[in-house]
């Protein structure tokens, strides 16, 4: 009996093999899904130090048009393009950010206020003497707290993907003081970055 069970058995893999083999073959093959995300939609692959962060990192958005597409089409833009209202830095998870420039930091809710997609812990710096807020996004560990003034060299807070579809970074945008992100300037000057390699 155990023989005739075993044969029998034989008999059915082939037979699925002989049946089922072609169509497995046939039928279109569900693509995996793509886990590693597109992160970098600069063409720049240069890396940049700035006084706001440590270590030296490629820039994943610029300001200004892009083809990244997590922003509605906008009428500033051409083919259908998002406007991006900041700089985002790849960066590891837990990189240290800095302030580097005096400030305070800014109440959460007051004029200007930061929504969702920069994460729970984003805040804004207010540099009196420039009359800008300065958007620091996708963070966690803030070392700061509103009403704090705080001075160049200083830690503020660590990166994260916070609200973040493309991994870890820092959003940094910068706006008018109690200015909305529509009113974002280019972030260039204040970022200060500089090239590496």
């Amino acid at each position: 009996m155990p023989g005739l069970r075993r044969r029998l058995i034989l008999v059915f893999v082939l037979l699925v093999a002989v049946v089922a083999g072609p169509l497995a073959v046939a039928a279109p093959v569900a693509s995996a899904p793509d886990t590693e995300q597109r992160r970098f939609w600069v063409k720049d692959t240069h890396r940049y130090s700035s006084p706001w962060y440590r270590g030296s990192h490629r820039r994943m958005i610029n300001f200004g048009c892009t083809r990244a597409p997590y922003y509605a089409p906008d009428p500033r833009c051409v083919r259908q393009r998002g406007f991006h209202h900041g700089v985002d830095v790849a960066m590891r998870c837990g990189t240290p950010l800095y302030a580097a420039i005096p400030a305070r930091v800014v109440r959460p809710r007051s004029a200007g206020a930061l929504g969702a997609a920069y994460g729970a812990h984003a805040f804004r710096l207010r540099s009196a003497k420039r009359g800008r807020d300065i958007v620091i996004g996708h963070t966690r560990r803030v070392f700061v707290r509103p009403g704090d003034r705080v001075r160049p060299g200083q830690r503020i807070a660590r990166a994260s993907d916070a609200a973040a579809p493309d991994g870890c970074h820092l959003h940094f945008e910068v706006r008018p003081a109690r200015g909305g992100y529509l009113s974002a300037v280019d972030p260039e000057r204040l970022l200060r970055a500089t090239r590496r390699d």
